[in-house]
């Protein structure tokens, strides 16, 4: 069932046009990822859907009764009521048929009423039909749905009674998630779901919404968290609208194939082009040629001439680099406690860094990973334990709150301040670098987005030059592209790194190791975020193991080693099971990309007079077509 339309819908801002000509149709159950550049228009679209933001042209089709729920990015919930209060607001209807039964119990007790059968009967009819809709909306169930959500979004370990207003910015915005999703709209829109959640509440919510009988329509810039989710995604880019089959792996890879292919078409027709072009010119004037070269001319004037594929958007440019190697111990942490106020957050801490490592730095929300890092630039005193720097160490800084930008400063100022024997032209080639070029540069830093005060940040830290980076959260307000530059020149770094991010996709390319705070202790890993996961997920089956392990006889000792062995080999069989169904269905969508593909080619007039390409096609049509009843039927006979 389509749930709504979008069609030739155009936005401008002042004369400035924005979005132009945007198509876009969403049906039930679809997973939509939204994306492009920061500034392309994603946002503005989104509250346009939403009916927070009006449009010049076009139309937007919904049918009656179809409700959205959008949540804005970086929202949080306001309220002087209790967490449990305001997430029961959601059910009010539930709550006042709940006061009705009971109401209804009572007068059915009433020895009058009961005495009296007709009125009796007529109050048993209202009674078994009422109960019947609480059932159906989820009247027996909305308190644990409640207790789900809440757990989920981390708010396990509050006092439900606690007020929403003494809340910090970041619990506010995930309330105001968790009472959206309890309210189940026809089509979800969400804006930036992840800013704020770690990642165990990431995997919560990514298993959330895979089983969101609704639609979702989606802006992240969460690599990991789109390819988990998403099974289409629509591109913004300058002004227009393209859309792509499967989740967010699938899109690069088409889009690269779409390029590749409209390029080859592009040059082939430049070829065709110069070689009539060069036969005009050599026998335009011959008397014995003339009427063959006017007839190639009439030929090359009815050729539609095709533009030069764009590809993608211009990208940021630029590494890091060091002004001198640091020694090989680099850093050196031992019983250290960190907190506030004397309050500890985490203690027992005990790591080593060395020349060369990238460490990413994991664990929940609130348990000290940004408390370490500003205690290790000295922001913050340890409670407890020493820091060690090994010989010539110098350290360079990213602050996921940006709090080292000046607000009242222009750009150019704000990095200019920093190195005044640096000339204006190597100062704005550094900033060109970084996306701001032109009167850019002469912003004011406090009119600047999230995304270009990142840039901003980046472009300061890429001139220190500093040979051990720390880095908070530096995915925050980039887009996709800048990520993938940040990420090249990450790894490219000949230094040291220490980093925060929830961002799994980021930490998987740039980590060598992972480093798990807990309250007590600081755990190690080597390897990327996989590779720690898969490392979590044996301990704790080792965990599970012991806990329930009884010391007997040598037999019972034996079949119990046996029992683990089977228990093991089961679990590791059905890692594989999900791995494979895993990749069944990305092959899947690949296919059935392919397959509708083929299928518009061949409707193309060019295509359908040319018989060996429509047979080709067919033929690859019909092979396609032959794997994908192969993959369904693996996928579900694994799925069973």
């Amino acid at each position: 069932m389509i749930l709504l339309q979008v069609n030739q819908l155009s936005k401008s801002f002042g004369a400035d046009p924005i979005l132009t000509n945007i198509k876009l149709e969403i049906q039930t159950r679809d997973r939509i990822a939204l994306v492009g550049r920061n500034g392309a228009g994603k946002s503005t679209l989104l509250k346009i859907i939403a009916g927070q933001l009006s449009y010049e042209s076009g139309e937007i089709v919904k049918p009656k009764g179809v409700e959205i729920g959008y949540l804005a990015q970086n929202t949080g919930l306001e309220s002087d009521s209790s967490i449990w209060d305001e997430m029961l607001t959601v059910f009010e209807d539930l709550q006042k048929q709940e006061k009705l039964l009971r109401k209804l119990e009572e007068q059915m007790s009433d020895p009058a009423v009961f005495n009296d059968s007709r009125e009796y009967e007529r109050i048993l009819k209202e009674y078994d039909y009422l109960q019947v809709s609480f059932k159906e909306n989820g009247g027996y169930q909305y308190e644990s749905d409640i207790r789900s959500v809440l757990h989920g979004l981390n708010f396990h370990s509050f006092d439900y009674s606690t007020k929403i207003s003494s809340l910090s910015g970041g619990q506010k915005t995930r309330l105001a998630l968790a009472k959206l999703l309890l309210t189940k709209p026809d089509i979800l829109i969400l804006d930036e779901p992840t800013n704020h959640l770690d990642i165990d509440t990431l995997s919560w919510l990514e298993g959330y919404l895979q089983g969101y009988d609704g639609a979702i329509l989606i802006v992240s810039h969460d690599r990991y968290f789109l390819d988990k989710v998403v099974n289409q995604v629509y591109e913004i880019s300058r002004l227009h609208i393209s859309k792509y089959t499967g989740n967010y792996s699938a899109y690069l890879d088409q889009k690269a194939a779409n390029y590749e292919r409209e390029m080859k078409q592009y040059e082939k027709q430049q070829e065709e082009i110069a070689k009539l072009q060069d036969f005009i010119q050599r026998n335009l004037a011959r008397a014995s040629t003339t009427k063959r070269a006017q007839s190639r001319r009439k030929q090359l004037d009815r050729i539609q001439v095709m533009d030069r594929p764009l590809g993608d958007e211009k990208s940021a440019s630029f590494g890091f680099d060091i002004e001198r190697q640091s020694g090989n111990d680099v850093l050196k942490i031992e019983s250290l406690a960190v907190g506030y106020n004397g309050e500890k957050v985490s203690e027992n801490l005990s790591f080593r860094i060395t020349r060369g490592d990238s460490i990413a730095l994991v664990g929940p929300n609130g348990i000290g990973k940004s408390t370490l890092l500003k205690t290790l630039i000295d922001q913050l005193s340890p409670i407890a334990g020493e820091i060690h720097f090994g010989s010539n160490v110098t350290i360079g800084y990213y602050d996921q709150e940006q709090t080292q930008l000046s607000s009242n400063k222009r750009v150019l100022n704000e990095l200019w301040d920093e190195y005044p024997l640096k000339n204006e032209k190597d100062i704005r080639t550094v900033l060109g670098n970084f996306l701001f070029s032109g009167d850019d540069v002469l912003k004011t830093v406090s009119t600047l987005s999230g995304g270009e005060k990142a840039r901003l940040v980046l472009a300061k830290l890429m001139m220190k030059k500093a040979n051990f980076l720390i880095l908070d959260e530096p995915t925050n307000h980039l887009d996709l592209d800048s990520k993938e530059v940040l990420e090249n020149s990450l790894i490219d770094y000949p230094g040291t790194i220490l980093f925060v991010s929830h961002d799994r996709y980021f930490i998987n390319r740039i980590a060598t190791k992972v480093v798990e705070l807990e309250p007590q202790k600081a755990n190690e890993f080597l390897g990327d975020y996989d590779y720690y996961i898969e490392k979590k997920l044996e301990i704790e089956e080792l965990k599970a193991l012991e806990s329930t392990k009884i010391s007997t006889a040598p037999q019972a000792e034996q079949q119990e080693k046996t029992s683990y062995q089977q228990d093991k080999e089961a679990k590791k069989l059905e890692r594989q099971r999900k791995r494979r169904l895993e990749e069944i269905e990305e092959l899947i969508e690949k296919l059935e990309a392919t397959i509708e593909t083929n299928e518009q080619l061949l409707c193309e007039p060019e295509v359908f007079q040319d018989h060996e390409r429509v047979l080709a096609i067919t033929r690859d049509n019909d092979q396609a077509k032959e794997e994908l009843e192969n993959l369904m039927e693996e996928w579900s006979e694994l799925a069973e």
